[in-house]
């Protein structure tokens, strides 16, 4: 249930539980939580706005001579971090504005309600959804560094002693509780060392907020039992990589508006436009939701991370999948994005995506409820079932050429954001890596 806050209660609450603290936290351009932290003597000046930063410092934001940017709390977002028992800390993340008084075009947050704004203007009031973001845990170190030796060797639904992780998945677990999420299943996946913990839908902003939240919340409990927690896509060859699938759904008040019970697989016209529109833009948002060079390393056949642009209504091997549940709960499960994506970027341009197909009638293509990896090359062809790009050079080639997915970043985050990863790729390019020289230094 959402919590609803003033100033005066975001004051009176500092002041009862004696927080010392609070973090202004906000999100770069590659996903990355930052924050100011500020004593609570300067809260009333945070919730007035005025607190200011340096964006120059910062991914994807600006230049040096125009540097200056103000934060601006959600009220909403308030919480006190459970783990800190002295000198306690609270959080509020915060919108980027300029000194102005307008949206910093280039703040993700802000083009998350960019993208809403143009699904309220088409007479949708929400998108809601239900983020799955995957994770593995791996030992420590005597330094605290990571090391490649998994917690576990624990498969699908594994309980301890195989699943070593089990306790510390359920303290993450109790500590989000105490920070308002509602979780829905916590579990061991197919891979050693794999977990997954699933929370509540909710709308797109506040599940950006809760995936960004659940990341630090993961980290620092995973920290705290002598394990290091990451989101990369696909940290080990030969096992499967981790997702973050986004099962989503417009509302019309409080009318689900994917949901058509006379449809044969209750589906409505809505709907299927909504998913004709992402998968035709699949290829060119691929670059935001699967936005590393090792996110192409986890999207190939054999590991059930999709790699081919279809959908199903049973069949988990294409892009989309329609989970069983009707009413209300009728949803698309976009299964490409990994828990690399920055939240804010990947829901808004699925989200473009999706109302570029609803304003077009896109027609939505035949379902594939053959599994597409026994499927040979010339079968796929003859379906018309195109691939996502094989690798991050191949997908920003995509975004560039797109009109809605370029759009729906606006030109600022566009062209940093392009930068920033052709960058990331010519270094992965020229690096020459492990594999190289175990293959080619005695043959040659």
């Amino acid at each position: 249930m959402t919590v609803s806050y003033t100033k005066e209660d975001i004051l009176r609450i500092a002041k009862e539980e004696n927080v010392r603290f609070i973090r202004l936290q906000f999100t770069d351009l590659l996903g990355t939580i930052k924050n100011v932290e500020i004593p609570v003597s300067q809260l009333q000046k945070a919730l007035d706005n005025k607190m200011m930063f340096d964006g120059s410092s910062i991914e994807g934001y600006v230049r040096i001579e125009e540097s200056d940017m103000y934060l601006y709390p959600d009220l909403n977002t308030w919480v006190i971090f459970p783990w800190v028992t002295e000198s306690k800390v609270a959080r509020l993340i915060c919108d980027v504005y300029l000194p102005d008084g307008t949206p910093f075009p280039g703040d993700p947050r802000g083009i998350l309600k960019r993208a809403l704004k143009e699904a309220e203007e088409m007479g949708y009031t929400s998108m809601n959804v239900g983020p799955e973001p995957e994770f593995f845990l791996f030992k420590t170190d005597e330094k605290g560094n990571p090391t490649l030796e998994l917690n576990d060797q624990g498969g699908y639904f594994d309980l301890a002693p195989t699943d070593l992780g089990e306790n510390c998945r359920r303290e993450i677990v109790l500590k989000l509780e105490e920070m308002g999420f509602e979780i829905e299943a916590s579990h061991h996946e197919v891979a050693p060392g794999q977990h997954e913990i699933d929370f509540k839908y909710a709308d797109a902003i506040k599940a950006s907020d809760q995936i960004q939240t659940f990341k630090l919340v993961v980290k620092t409990i995973a920290r705290q039992h002598g394990l290091h927690a990451t989101f990369m896509p696909k940290p080990l060859f030969g096992v499967n990589g981790s997702g973050m699938h986004c099962n989503q759904s417009l509302f019309k008040g409080g009318e689900n508006a994917f949901v058509d019970e006379k449809d044969p697989l209750g589906l409505s016209a809505d709907a299927r436009h909504f998913m004709a529109g992402v998968l035709q833009h699949a290829r060119a948002f691929a670059a935001i939701t699967n936005p590393t060079v090792n996110s192409y390393k986890r999207l190939v056949p054999g590991y059930e991370a999709p790699c081919y642009v279809a959908w199903s209504a049973s069949n988990r091997s294409p892009m989309i999948r329609i989970p069983a549940s009707r009413g209300l709960s009728t949803r698309v499960e976009v299964r490409n994005p990994d828990p690399a994506a920055n939240p804010y970027l990947a829901l808004a341009v699925l989200l473009r995506a999706g109302l570029d197909g609803i304003k077009n009638k896109t027609q939505l293509p035949p379902p594939t409820d053959r599994n597409i990896y026994v499927m040979t090359e010339e079968e796929r062809i003859e379906q018309g079932i195109p691939s996502l790009p094989g690798n991050l050079r191949e997908a920003l080639d995509e975004l560039i050429k797109s009109e809605v997915i370029s759009d729906a970043l606006g030109e600022h985050a566009l062209a940093h954001f392009v930068e920033l990863k052709e960058i990331e790729y010519d270094m992965y390019r020229t690096q020459v890596h492990a594999w190289e020289r175990e293959q080619y230094m005695t043959l040659y």
